[in-house]
């Protein structure tokens, strides 16, 4: 899997929108849902996404269950976490499952793009303001 393709998942359309924004904007192919089991459906019809960036909390289902429901599947994503806060007992959980970056909010959208850019083998492309 060689794609740059990204799926944003939070249930808040500010932040999904900014970051679906700065993503864009950097060359990836974005899409985004408000939660967990959209997410799922999404990844179900189109395998070639290579990052899932999710909130910890959502409703109808959060990251981590997000996280295992995928895993259980056999698949291949890689996984950026990100909350406003992110207990220890969640980084475990987080870890376990193979979490790649866990951001807490607010983050630097630099951040982000670093921790993408080196999920997908790409070079990040610097934020200008």
């Amino acid at each position: 899997m060689t794609s740059s393709k990204v799926l944003v998942v939070d249930d808040d359309s500010e932040s999904r929108g900014l970051i679906c924004e700065v993503l864009e904007s950097n060359g990836y192919s974005v899409a985004s849902v408000a939660d967990g089991r959209a997410a799922r459906e999404i990844l179900e019809k189109d395998g070639d996404f290579r990052v899932v960036i999710a909130d910890l909390r959502m409703p109808i289902e959060n990251g981590l269950d997000l996280i295992r429901n995928l895993r259980e599947k056999n698949n291949r994503h890689e996984f950026i976490l990100m909350s406003s806060f992110i207990s220890a007992a969640e980084r475990k959980s987080a870890e376990r499952l193979g979490v790649r970056a866990l951001l807490d909010k607010p983050f630097r959208l630099s951040e982000l793009l670093q921790s993408v850019s080196e999920l997908v083998g790409k070079k990040p492309i610097e934020i200008t303001p």
